[in-house]
């Protein structure tokens, strides 16, 4: 059985897909041995309705070290789901290639500090850009510059806003970071 650690600092949607894929095997003997929360938010929630061991850290400055104290010896994966927080230099280089991220754009593009969330797609329209879609990669100390594990794109409508692109990437992010973990994992 492979273990997963989920960090979450929102409404934790990709963990619940993560956690429906695990449940009828499209992610196959794996368990999320813990979810981690950077704030209070509705993904801790969705921990608990699924009886899933839970922690709330603060994000600050020893939120990586604090981190590194709970996280479970036979860890096989971190994933990122929707967090928010930047782990420190030592934390990702103690993990190396066991952490990962989905980005809401196609890295290398639009990536970095400051780019999540709506902040992303404002870019993305506001440069014109003819294709979007997401981005599940390794994490490493650099923001965003880890290597692509998997990427998907679609083409942006001439009418397309900030809500209706997000959307969009958001039904991406549903298909591909199931088959990312799966990739990781075996």
């Amino acid at each position: 059985m492979k273990n997963i650690v989920v960090l979450v600092s929102g409404g934790g949607t990709n963990l619940q897909r993560i956690i429906d894929c695990i449940d009828h095997g499209e992610i196959p003997n794996t368990t999320i041995s813990l979810v981690v929360a950077d704030r209070d938010c509705f993904g801790l929630d969705r921990a608990k309705n699924h009886h899933i061991p839970l922690e709330l850290i603060p994000r600050g400055k020893s939120f990586s070290s604090e981190l590194k104290q709970i996280l479970p010896e036979n860890i096989d994966l971190i994933v990122l789901a929707g967090f928010l927080s930047i782990l420190n230099k030592e934390f990702c280089e103690s993990f190396p290639g066991k952490i990962i991220n989905i980005h809401p754009a196609l890295l290398p593009k639009f990536g970095g500090k400051g780019m999540w969330g709506h902040h992303v797609h404002e870019a993305v329209l506001k440069a014109g850009e003819k294709e979007s879609g997401a981005t599940v990669h390794y994490v490493t100390s650099g923001i965003d510059e880890g290597e692509i594990i998997l990427q998907k794109s679609f083409e942006i409508s001439e009418n397309e806003t900030v809500e209706s692109l997000a959307e969009k990437i958001h039904q991406v992010e549903f298909e591909i970071f199931p088959k990312a973990i799966n990739l990781v994992l075996n």
